[in-house]
């Protein structure tokens, strides 16, 4: 107990810097090639410094408009044969810009960018309590499953062990919580309803109670 409230106090001071992150911006809907004459709906995530999800930050541009235009909003419109960079664009709040690029071709056929089903990692301790193991996140219909493996190790000595998905290991705001520990050994799974594969980018194992991190594992 004395040294889960070392650490409890120890995380009192720093919140407002441990909680931020670096923004992020991924495309998450893409196209190798366009046919003329044909649109394609382009579509990207941005997190935010707090590692939330902002709509309507990301600004679309192709680097000629008269071979593939563009709106502002990802729609694209295929106009002649040729090669182009399509940009995701969001400003930051302190004026910089954070950028995605994509090359795509303007040709005969429409060929979209098959997106991975699923995607892996390793759970790690960040503090002195045994958490260790492998995982994978695969999307099923209606939402994902989170399958740890069978070197998954946990620490049962802490009181409200929960395990959450996030944009944000530094913290459990705005985190989805899957629900508490129960098992501390060995292979089991998770299955989250309503979430997509390219949602969250951790596993974050947190000691609820004492609103101390236990662990994570950045999803690949």
């Amino acid at each position: 107990m004395t040294l889960l409230t070392v650490l409890f106090s120890s995380c009192i001071g720093d919140d407002i810097i441990m909680d931020r992150v670096a923004e992020t911006l991924k495309i998450t809907t893409q196209a190798a090639s366009i046919a003329a004459g044909e649109t394609f709906q382009f579509e990207a995530r941005f997190t935010n410094n707090i590692g939330n999800t902002e709509e309507g930050k990301v600004i679309w541009r192709s680097s000629d408009e008269s071979i593939l235009a563009i709106t502002e909003d990802g729609l694209a419109t295929a106009i002649t044969r040729g090669n182009v960079v399509v940009a995701a664009e969001v400003t930051l709040e302190d004026g910089s810009l954070l950028k995605e690029e994509m090359d795509v071709e303007v040709s005969m056929v429409t060929v979209a960018i098959e997106q991975p089903t699923s995607r892996s990692g390793v759970i790690a301790t960040t503090t002195f309590y045994d958490l260790e193991g492998d995982f994978i996140l695969n999307e099923i219909n209606g939402g994902v499953s989170l399958e740890i493996a069978d070197n998954y190790k946990a620490t049962d000595a802490l009181p409200g062990l929960y395990i959450y998905l996030t944009n944000n290991p530094n913290s459990i705001s705005d985190a989805l919580e899957i629900g508490a520990v129960t098992v501390f050994e060995g292979a089991h799974t998770y299955e989250i309803a309503g979430v997509n594969l390219t949602d969250y980018d951790y596993v974050l194992y947190f000691c609820k109670p004492f609103r101390v991190k236990v662990g994570d594992g950045a999803i690949n």
